[in-house]
């Protein structure tokens, strides 16, 4: 059931992206909250037509999961970290394409970004992306084949940016998350994850 839902949410996916990363008629961060709410909202419906079963699945919580939804943001910032310094080196683009994902923290105060990264634009991500394009991809073409094509899908909707070290860094972080659920089935790691990594990566402690 869930798959002739598929090519249908995820060019709507790509059309709310370009709008946002590209169009830009509305405030970024706005837009990615009603976006995001939007997706995750009809991602859980579909879900629980398909089957009660699945979103219990999703949504199993287990206290190890805070540690490792904790240790892998960590593990995640570093990467980026050392992703940023070398990525300087290498490319004469890179310092200007990172400070250009970076200007959209002018468009709200620090304090509501940090809000809606942290409570709903990180987990909103984490269920429709993980939770019904990957999930609903592992089911059809088997675990790795549908972690790699779902990563490679969050990474392609953010290719309309024409920013490279945006695209590489939505494909590693599409890859990161992706395995993560692919080994617990479980999208709290995730969640915790991508909420505490948004919060520091963006606000706490940003790379640039």
């Amino acid at each position: 059931m869930r798959f002739k839902y598929f090519i249908i949410l995820v060019i709507a996916a790509a059309i709310m992206w370009i709008e946002m990363f590209v169009l830009k008629h509305f405030n970024f961060w706005i837009e990615m909250t009603i976006a995001g709410s939007l997706l995750a909202g009809i991602s859980f419906y579909i879900n629980h037509k398909a089957g009660s079963s699945i979103n219990a699945r999703l949504y199993d919580f287990k206290s190890l999961y805070i540690a490792i939804g904790l240790i892998s943001a960590a593990i995640l910032y570093l990467i980026f970290f050392a992703g940023d310094r070398i990525s300087n080196l290498l490319f004469n683009f890179a310092e200007k394409q990172v400070n250009g994902i970076y200007g959209n923290k002018t468009l709200l105060d620090p304090v509501t970004i940090g809000l809606l990264l942290f409570f709903i634009i990180g987990p909103a991500e984490e269920i429709f992306w993980r939770g019904f394009v990957q999930d609903t991809l592992m089911e059809k073409l088997g675990e790795n084949k549908g972690w790699l094509i779902a990563s490679l899908i969050y990474g392609g909707v953010h290719i309309f940016a024409m920013n490279f070290m945006l695209f590489m860094a939505a494909l590693i972080c599409g890859l990161f998350w992706g395995y993560i659920f692919k080994k617990y089935k479980s999208l709290w790691p995730g969640i915790i994850s991508h909420a505490v990594w948004d919060l520091t990566i963006f606000l706490i402690i940003p790379v640039r």
